[in-house]
């Protein structure tokens, strides 16, 4: 028996079909032996005897019935039950919760005392399974049908539900909760599982947490409509939760506000985040701070707020979740109004100016700052840095502290004039700070006292990456003209050296033993003009023949030739784009940059390697995610050259693209090829830049624009195709020789002599001008009667571009020809809308001239 309520209970189960099996099988085997032993008789009672017979039959059926009565009372076991069975049986029959086992049939095996008491049971008789109680009920039958359906796939499952009335008949009329949990098990001696469900009334468990939530609801209320604003944040600063108070005054609908779709910064205005980021706690610990901040509401007007910040810090460090009380500034006795008002603008003055502001004392300590210093040095001053009153030159490089301690002493002598002080960052020397010290007006000097100097910090490293962009712009300017100015003259010597050559060429054949010198001094001038050509390249003054191509066909046919350069030892791998964009090039121009960027990459791999040339499309989204300095946002084809060499110096990797600077050795290098590089893509309307790093590798990355054609541009294309074509198939039976007259101007008088020859010897009648106002003088003699002109673009008194205008309105059908070292667009811009010429850049031979001319005579 045991006690409940003080009424006393029996535990014993109401129903109990698991001690059956145990005297049934006793029975078995005593019936067994009573037949063996009557069969033993019956066979052999002839032999026995008939009195003997009687006797040993008389004395197994005592035996018998002594063994049946001792069974039945317990004194006899053929199986003692175990301890732990007797254990876990009296815990099941004690237990509060109802419990019901059937097999899988439904016929009831076990019901506890607790399950009568719960179904209102009072014998065995009354007792019924769970489902045959519930499976009618409305309210429980969805939880009880799941729960079945769970039993016959073999699962356990569990459910609650609420009942208008109790399951016992005669209770209280009260709605009820319970909590109903089924689970199949398998017993030893059944084949079969049984089903086990308990039942539960879990009604005060329902009521204490109701009780809960109506209190949690009570003091979220009052936190909601508190006189004061509330707001929680994790580590990462995303808000987790706000009282209805702040999200009235920042205009936060909180019927759509979800935790963590709000951050700090979206409503903490200005520079004021860096003062909240500065509070940080120590390893374990929490801490407080007072920030008096303007806060951004959902309209974009400003707040200013005090916070009560709370921020703690795990024990490994790690920032954690941070309680934030935030006053309204603008609430308050109407007495304070003013003085309110007051202080209001002046935090907001004093944290929204762009410049960091801080006050100092004698001995250089900070004692106060605005936001903008925190965003500024955050990363080596913080709240814990200011409590100790550290020195304000510690944000200063080393070598410059000295200029500091002077600007101070200057600062408390009340000096006006302080020189300010450039300086960076003593952890990131990229960063470029300037320094105003400036003197108090009113000093009142001694120990705990105010400021000394007030100093204001800015940040120069756009302003110094500007300068230096500027400086080495007007460098690069400057070296560009003088290049270009060195090309132009260098360009016609070259010019009078070719066609001299030859001109002799022309009277000595190859068995003549002057004829191999001839070729020299032809073959050495070839290789100045290709000097001259780095130089051209390299001031964007080059002649390039632009065409529409696929990069992917390009670098296919210079595949063989860029293997041989890099040699056995290095792996070059060339990897082509999907579905390239054409780009419009010079494909002579491109080959050479690939090439050079090639060389330079197998110079830098002395020991063997990987090389990768690499070509994709780059859409105007991608574009924007690459932090070059220039890089337009635009649809570009990119061609990347990598290796695994030994990278660049960050000092060597400004200069790289400069004209003349090479790392290599005195004799092995001009220093033209990467800046040569950098003028042809330039000049071709791209970028290039450079990443590397030490001991890892390089990578130059080629942005080419992506060409769009017009409709236009395809029919020129195709047609400028077909003439090429024919003009190829045409070019081996060409005659050179003509009649027509040339009037030929050239203020280089080598060139002049040169040009006069060659065309003369090809049967032209030439007249030569050494200026436009010469040449202009001799068509005027000439009656107008000229054929074609031959003009220098560079000329004194008047240049090329000047002289075609003016024949254009003598002869508008005139055949013009200009001769340069410069690129045909150099000049093109300062001709009228829609004038026709040809053009030949320098150095020229004699056949190119005689070519051109005979072409452009040919033209309708």
């Amino acid at each position: 028996m045991a006690k409940h309520s003080g009424v006393d209970i029996e535990t014993a189960p109401i129903i109990d079909q698991g001690s059956r099996p145990g005297v049934i099988a006793r029975l078995i085997i005593f019936i067994m032996v009573l037949t063996g032993a009557a069969l033993f008789f019956a066979l052999f009672k002839e032999s026995l005897g008939e009195e003997f017979f009687l006797g040993i039959l008389g004395i197994l059926a005592m035996v018998g019935i002594g063994y049946l009565f001792a069974s039945a009372i317990g004194f006899i076991q053929l199986a003692p039950r175990s301890t732990g069975d007797e254990l876990a049986k009296h815990f099941v029959d004690s237990m509060d919760e109802g419990l019901v086992v059937t097999d899988t049939k439904g016929r009831i095996m076990y019901a506890n005392r607790a399950y009568a008491e719960l179904t209102g049971a009072t014998s065995a008789a009354d007792v019924k399974t769970a489902e045959a109680i519930l499976s009618d009920n409305a309210e429980a039958s969805p939880t009880i049908e799941r729960l079945s359906l769970a039993l016959r796939d073999g699962k356990s499952a569990d459910g609650e539900f609420r009942l208008s009335r109790p399951i016992r008949p005669g209770a209280e009329p009260t709605a009820r909760w319970y909590r109903a949990l089924a689970r199949v098990f398998k017993v030893p001696g059944h084949r079969k599982p049984l089903n086990a469900w308990q039942l539960v009334d879990i009604s005060a468990e329902r009521a204490e947490q109701e009780r809960f939530f109506l209190d949690l609801q009570k003091a979220i209320d009052h936190l909601d409509h508190a006189p004061a604003g509330f707001f929680a944040a994790d580590a990462e600063g995303r808000v987790t939760y706000i009282n209805a108070t702040l999200a009235e005054w920042l205009g936060v609908d909180l019927a759509n506000f979800a935790p963590g779709s709000l951050t700090l910064s979206e409503f903490v205005a200005g520079d004021g985040i860096a003062l909240i980021q500065a509070v940080k706690a120590e390893h374990g610990t929490a801490r407080n701070a007072v920030i008096d901040l303007d806060l951004s509401t959902m309209s974009g007007e400003a707040l200013p707020v005090r916070f009560m910040h709370r921020v703690t810090s795990s024990r490994e460090g790690y920032p954690g979740p941070t309680r934030t009380i935030v006053l309204n500034r603008t609430l308050g006795e109407d007495s304070s109004a003013d003085l309110r008002a007051s202080e209001v603008r002046f935090t907001r003055f004093f944290n929204s100016t762009p410049m960091a502001i801080a006050s100092v004392d004698a001995n250089g300590r900070i004692l106060r700052t605005n936001a903008p210093f925190h965003s500024l040095f955050g990363s080596i001053v913080d709240n814990d840095s200011l409590e100790r009153r550290i020195r304000l030159d510690t944000v200063m490089h080393q070598r410059d502290r000295e200029a500091f301690e002077v600007a101070l002493e200057k600062a408390k002598q009340r000096q006006a004039d302080i020189s300010p002080i450039d300086t960076v960052l003593p952890d990131d020397e990229e960063r470029h700070m300037r320094f105003y010290v400036n003197a108090v007006a009113d000093q009142t000097g001694g120990e705990g006292v105010e400021e000394a100097a007030i100093v204001y910090a800015v940040e120069t490293t756009e302003q110094k990456a500007l300068e230096a962009q500027m400086a080495q712009s007007q460098k690069m300017q400057a070296v560009g003209q003088l290049a270009g100015g060195i090309a132009h003259d260098f360009n016609n010597v070259l010019t009078a050296i070719i066609m001299a050559s030859d001109l002799l060429l022309t009277n000595h054949r190859p068995s003549d033993p002057s004829f191999p010198d001839i070729m020299n001094i032809k073959q050495n001038a070839n290789r100045a003009a290709s000097l001259v050509r780095q130089l051209l390249a390299f001031s964007r003054r080059q002649t390039l023949r632009p065409e529409v191509l696929n990069l992917t066909d390009v670098l296919a046919d210079l595949r063989m030739l860029l293997s041989r350069l890099v040699g056995t030892e290095i792996n070059l791998s060339i990897e082509h784009g999907r579905d390239l964009w054409p780009v419009k090039v010079d494909i002579g121009q491109f080959e050479q940059v690939v090439v050079n960027l090639v060389v330079n990459a197998r110079d830098a791999m002395p020991d063997g390697g990987t090389l990768s040339v690499r070509t994709r499309n780059i859409t105007s989204e991608e574009c924007a995610g690459f932090q070059y300095r220039g890089l337009v946002t635009d649809d570009y084809v990119a061609v990347e050259v990598t290796d695994t060499g030994t990278g660049i110096e960050p000092e060597t990797l400004k200069k790289i693209f400069e004209p003349f600077f090479t790392t290599k050795e005195v004799g092995k290098g001009t220093g033209l090829g990467l800046s040569m590089v950098y003028g042809i893509v330039k000049q071709t309307g791209g970028f290039i830049y450079c990443d590397s790093e030490v001991g890892v590798g390089t990578t130059f990355r080629i942005f080419l624009p992506r060409h769009v054609p017009t409709a236009a541009e395809i029919s020129a294309e195709q047609t400028a195709v077909e003439t090429k074509q024919a003009q190829q198939a045409a070019s081996a039976r060409k005659d050179l020789s003509g009649s027509a007259r040339v009037l030929l101007v050239e203020d280089e008088d080598a060139v002049r002599m040169g040009s006069v020859r060659a065309l003369s010897s090809r049967g032209y009648e030439v007249h030569e001008a050494t200026s436009g106002t010469e040449a202009l003088e001799i068509f005027h003699e000439l009656e107008g009667k000229v054929d074609i002109v031959v003009s220098d673009v560079v000329m004194p008194e008047m240049d090329g571009p000047t002289l075609l205008t003016e024949l254009l309105k003598l002869q508008p059908d005139i055949k013009f020809i200009f001769v340069s070292g410069y690129a045909e667009d150099a000049f093109a811009k300062n001709l009228p809308e829609g004038a026709k010429f040809g053009f030949l850049p320098k150095p020229f031979s004699l056949k190119q001239l005689a070519t051109v001319v005979k072409e452009m005579l040919e033209q309708e």
